[in-house]
């Protein structure tokens, strides 16, 4: 089989196996990692991940398939995940989803023609003291609104 990922992931895997008691324990970092080579975990480099981990490849979709964090299709280059658990719900967490709905013309899950967005709705981020909050690829975005989603959105057109 044709390695996909490169000789930094490798290398940085390298370094890391001496933290961890058995290889296995590398797997959430190994599938961070080709994550970020990738943007998403196409089922071949997941194979890959298995293969340098010495699992089997369902154990590697068993874990990226229940963390919301891996993304098993392709994302646009501005990943958007809003929050609609109960906090950020009742500070109008809905209203934002469906701004980004009519703003970009898309649904949660989808992603645009240019490829520029994708929005999802995420079950929890853990700010409910700072909500409704959403992530902008890996970063935090707080107190929300629609006039501070415009905002954000802008800066990034």
């Amino acid at each position: 089989m044709a390695k996909l990922l490169s000789k930094k992931f490798y290398d940085e895997m390298q370094k890391l196996e001496p933290r961890y008691p058995s290889k296995v324990a590398l797997l959430l970092p190994s599938l961070h990692a080709a994550q970020e080579e990738y943007g998403w975990l196409p089922p071949e480099v997941m194979d890959e991940v298995a293969a340098y981990i010495g699992i089997h490849p369902a154990q590697v979709r068993e874990v990226a398939s229940f963390y919301t964090m891996y993304n098993l299709k392709p994302v646009g280059k501005t990943h958007i995940k809003i929050c609609t658990n109960v906090a950020c719900s009742l500070r109008g967490a809905e209203g934002l989803i469906k701004h980004c709905e009519k703003r970009l013309g898309i649904k949660p899950g989808e992603t645009t023609k240019d490829h520029r967005f994708t929005v999802h709705e995420e079950e929890c981020l853990g700010a409910c003291g700072t909500a409704p909050a959403m992530m902008l690829n890996d970063d935090y975005h707080e107190n929300l609104d629609v006039r501070r989603l415009d905002e954000i959105l802008d800066k990034l057109s």
